[in-house]
């Protein structure tokens, strides 16, 4: 599930809900240069052991232990409950934690610093570089992780290797669709747009019977990120043990002229998205669409209950009529903290909780996206909500985005405060006028100096 690292959640006085989570047929791997990328992060100082203050250990037989796991995941309790009923000798303790602008993370890195981080995290695939930065993941190598990557959906898997490192245990991704109020657009005669020109005329379309297609927010800088994935764009590559950054190459300049243009002719709004307001458009009928991801159907059922039968998913738009390209908003993992002194039994619990068919079932019934696992579950278990959307088989508009989705799109270091320049620059812009080109080239420049901080050698792309 995404949620947020970098997102927004929030509930409603209606209904109070959890907290919620490119290019082309070609799939390439992901951090295909995984070996320059790890000889990146160990400019920082990453991987080293040198504190052997409070090493991992092997837990003694019959000896009781307890793991301390922070998530932000719906309903995560219930099958944490689960693993605690049939292993009481190694108990997992939840601890929630929010998952606004990034609270999770700040609390993460600051518990890190202190040298007293949680046994276990739920962590974002684009934010797992960042914990690389400050030594604070288990390369989970030694202890056996290996013999279950079979288990796993290749490129959510490769989205934690680094060199030969494996730092997390894939949970689920987010690719993407557009979520649409079908009564509306039949009663407005605007049919679900196949391509980002025919999204442009339904926006006019419904702009003029005094609704609002969606809108831009500035702060999601998760979501904008999927866009840009989705237009072919690649934010981070390496060259050697060198980091290049491209935010400003063309493509994304491509998807934020389109908004921008959107912005301009205000055919859009630019709340705050998944913040009270939008939730009161979203079920007032005031917003007719959302261009969301696979766990936002828990997010419209727990928010929106009483637009219950009114809603469908379609495929995301393309920039070209057939092109198949398509994102992943979010996705998450659960990772071992490095302080850990059970990381046997804390990967014996990460492996069990995102694989055991049990597990799954209560992870997909509380909306978590599209499962990591590549067993465990039938495709028709992810349509939890079909009465909701009309019967509609919805995950199959999930399943064939989950294809698209280019696997060679790399996720950068300080990727949570990437998100947060962008949030800024693009409320600056839309307060000013500014253009969203003039963002881009900001941020890019931010970026950089953000990498070169962390003692990591960087090179626009």
């Amino acid at each position: 599930m995404s949620t947020s690292e970098t997102s927004t959640s929030a509930s409603t006085s209606e209904t109070s809900t959890a907290e919620a989570r490119a290019h082309g047929p070609q799939r390439r791997t992901v951090l295909g240069g995984a070996a320059a990328v790890a000889a990146g992060f160990a400019l920082a100082g990453c991987g080293s052991d040198d504190d052997k203050s409070d090493e991992p250990k092997d837990r003694k037989k019959g000896e009781k232990i307890t793991l301390t796991f922070w998530s932000w995941v719906p309903g995560i309790d219930k099958p944490v409950d689960l693993w605690n009923s049939k292993n009481p000798d190694v108990r997992v303790r939840v601890e929630k934690v929010s998952a606004v602008d990034g609270a999770q993370y700040a609390k993460m890195h600051a518990a890190i610093k202190a040298g007293n981080p949680p046994d276990l995290g739920q962590i974002e695939y684009a934010v797992v570089p960042s914990f690389l930065i400050d030594n604070g993941l288990l390369d989970l190598t030694k202890y056996g992780v290996g013999d279950h990557k079979d288990k796993f959906i290749g490129w959510q898997w490769q989205q934690s290797v680094f060199g030969k490192a494996v730092y997390a245990v894939p949970q689920a991704s987010g690719p993407m669709g557009l979520f649409i109020r079908r009564d509306l657009f039949d009663k407005w005669g605007v049919e679900p747009p196949a391509t980002w020109d025919e999204y442009e005329a339904a926006a006019e379309t419904i702009r003029k019977k005094g609704a609002w297609i969606e809108t831009f927010s500035a702060t999601n800088g998760n979501r904008f990120a999927g866009l840009a994935w989705q237009a072919g764009a690649r934010w981070f590559g390496t060259q050697g043990d060198t980091w290049t950054v491209s935010i400003d190459d063309e493509p994304t300049r491509k998807v934020a002229d389109y908004w921008y243009n959107l912005v301009r002719r205000k055919l859009i709004k630019t709340i705050p998205d998944r913040q009270n307001a939008w939730y009161k458009d979203v079920q007032t009928g005031a917003m007719a669409s959302w261009l969301g991801a696979s766990w936002g159907d828990a997010l419209l059922v727990g928010n929106a209950p009483k637009t219950s039968g009114k809603w469908r998913v379609a495929p995301m738009p393309q920039w070209k009529k057939g092109d198949g390209a398509y994102a992943n908003w979010g996705g998450s993992t659960t990772a071992i903290f490095a302080k850990s002194k059970y990381p046997k039994d804390a990967l014996a619990f990460a492996v069990w909780l995102n694989t055991d068919p049990e597990s799954i079932k209560l992870l997909i019934e509380n909306g978590y996206g599209t499962p990591g696992a590549k067993q465990g579950y039938a495709t028709s278990d992810l349509d939890v909500h079909k009465d909701f959307f009309g019967g509609q088989e919805y995950s199959k508009v999930f399943g064939a985005a989950s294809q698209g989705v280019d696997t060679s799109w790399k996720w950068g270091p300080a990727t949570d405060t990437l998100y947060q320049r962008l949030g800024d620059a693009f409320t600056a812009a839309i307060g000013d006028g500014g253009s969203f080109r003039s963002v881009l080239k900001k941020v890019q420049g931010q970026t950089i100096t953000d990498l070169k901080e962390k003692g990591l050698k960087v090179e626009a792309g």
